[in-house]
């Protein structure tokens, strides 16, 4: 994204009040995949190659260590938890102990997962569907391991690195891969139903599949770096319709019955989408590009943004009900910002290198995660090595 990166941000103009913050848990190292929870606790992995599991409260209950970072979201089910480390490995962890019952190690295991370019943020996250575990991986496969034993069920290999988190339903499994193409595969076995090639770009030819696909009416969506949006027949895998941004990607997706939240990066807004035609129920403009997916509850949703900012949406008429700033934010904006939150005059001298982005990232505290509700708080974690539990 760095030919596109200096778009002039806009300014919201309606007045939001912050919610307050009830904790605050820092582990000093950038936090990029999402928080999950049960009934008692909070789960999430950071880059500095831990796993923590946290009291409602915020206190530690426990954490494990994996051999390299992890820009992964864990998935648990009642006894265990799931999750993709940068070093290949996935590893099932007793949700109450700590403690490793299997792990599995993909091809990549010996070398570790690999990213695509410094905008390839994620890993892929496990998705657990009865007793199989599905996950992709830098070495280009799609993997299906059984999610009581680690053993492997089976592997489809695509043709770039598979990041996205898959999405399954029924019989069928799908994923979207760097080489442009989503993939419909056999759930049980691995065969290859169809597959999908994106229209492609022009300083992103391949169209690589990055936005994780969801399921929903007959229907998988997906975003691409192509700058569309795809809603594909799930059985056939032709296209029912699609829909382009101007200036970027649109890639985290939630589903809410029959409406698309879906957040854009460039083009700085987030919308909602009728699933069955993608017509545009309303676009809600934000001062800065969305990476991570919209928390949904009732009729509030809740979403961050890469300038280190998190916003509650009414998501009947997408109008902000307020906004809260990161302590990256708070510290280090005046870095990169004026007071009105366009970027400073300097700003091409400053962040100049893909190095300079991700230190930048870093600094603001960008919201990659998509948050997550418990009870009357929502919950994120921020690349400034934050995990915020604010209070609705």
């Amino acid at each position: 994204m760095l030919l596109i990166f200096f778009c002039p941000a806009k300014k919201l103009t309606a007045q939001q009040i912050s919610p307050k913050l009830l904790w605050k848990y820092s582990i000093q190292s950038p936090i990029i995949g999402s928080p999950i929870a049960d009934d008692s606790c909070i789960y999430f992995g950071s880059t500095n190659g831990v796993v923590y599991s946290l009291n409602k409260t915020g206190s530690l209950k426990w954490k494990f260590v994996t051999g390299a970072p992890i820009r992964s979201t864990p998935c648990f089910n009642k006894e265990k938890i799931y999750v993709l480390s940068g070093d290949g490995n996935v590893y099932c962890i007793n949700k109450s102990s700590g403690k490793m019952i299997w792990y599995f190690q993909s091809l990549t295991g010996f070398i570790g997962d690999t990213q695509h370019d410094f905008a390839d943020y994620y890993q892929s996250s496990p998705t657990l569907y009865k007793d199989a575990l599905f996950f992709g991986s830098g070495d280009g496969n799609i993997y299906s391991i059984d999610a009581n034993t680690g053993s492997l069920n089976w592997k489809y290999a695509t043709g770039g690195n598979v990041h996205t988190m898959p999405a399954v339903s029924g019989n069928k499994v799908f994923a979207g891969s760097f080489d442009g193409s989503l993939y419909a595969l056999n759930s049980n076995n691995g065969e290859l139903l169809w597959k999908f090639k994106s229209v492609g770009q022009l300083y992103f030819p391949k169209g690589e599949m990055t936005g994780s696909p969801v399921v929903a009416g007959g229907l998988v969506f997906a975003g691409s770096r192509d700058f569309n949006f795809y809603a594909l027949d799930m059985n056939g895998g032709y296209c029912h319709w699609m829909k382009s941004f101007v200036k970027g990607w649109a890639l985290p997706v939630t589903l809410n019955d029959s409406v698309i939240y879906l957040g854009t990066s460039e083009d700085r807004s987030i919308a909602a989408l009728d699933i069955q035609t993608g017509n545009v129920k309303w676009q809600t403009n934000v001062p800065f590009n969305i990476f991570g997916g919209c928390a949904v509850k009732k009729n509030l949703g809740c979403f961050g943004t890469l300038m280190g900012k998190v916003y509650g949406i009414d998501l009947t008429t997408g109008t902000i009900k307020w906004e809260y700033n990161t302590e990256g934010y708070t510290q280090n904006h005046l870095d990169y910002f004026k007071a009105d939150d366009s970027y400073r005059d300097d700003i091409g001298t400053i962040v100049s290198t893909p190095d300079k982005i991700v230190n930048f990232y870093n600094r603001v505290g960008a919201v990659f995660s998509t948050p997550v509700f418990v009870g009357n708080s929502v919950i994120f974690t921020s690349s400034d090595g934050n995990v915020y539990c604010l209070g609705i």
